[in-house]
């Protein structure tokens, strides 16, 4: 349950990324994509399988990113993956 929640939450954090870097809203988009970093913590991931494992690891590319198209198209992506997996 406790999983369910941080994984939604950073798949709306993470939607929230998407909607900003495609709206030219930067800033926007860097806090929600500080705050889906942040949650990544409340998530047990001995309780996740191995996928899961490796999306929460690789949120991280979408900082490093250096085109914003590209870092909206990944985040929605990896909320899109995080929905579908609760």
């Amino acid at each position: 349950m406790k999983n369910k929640i941080a994984l939604g939450s950073i798949a709306m954090d993470l939607k929230r990324v998407a909607l900003g870097y495609h709206r030219g809203s930067y800033s926007m988009a860097e806090k929600f994509l500080d705050e889906a970093l942040k949650r990544r913590r409340e998530v047990d991931s001995s309780l996740l399988k191995p996928y899961l494992v490796k999306l929460l690891k690789d949120i991280d590319k979408i900082k490093k990113e250096k085109k914003k198209d590209k870092a909206a198209e990944d985040a929605l992506l990896y909320s899109t993956l995080f929905q579908n997996a609760i």
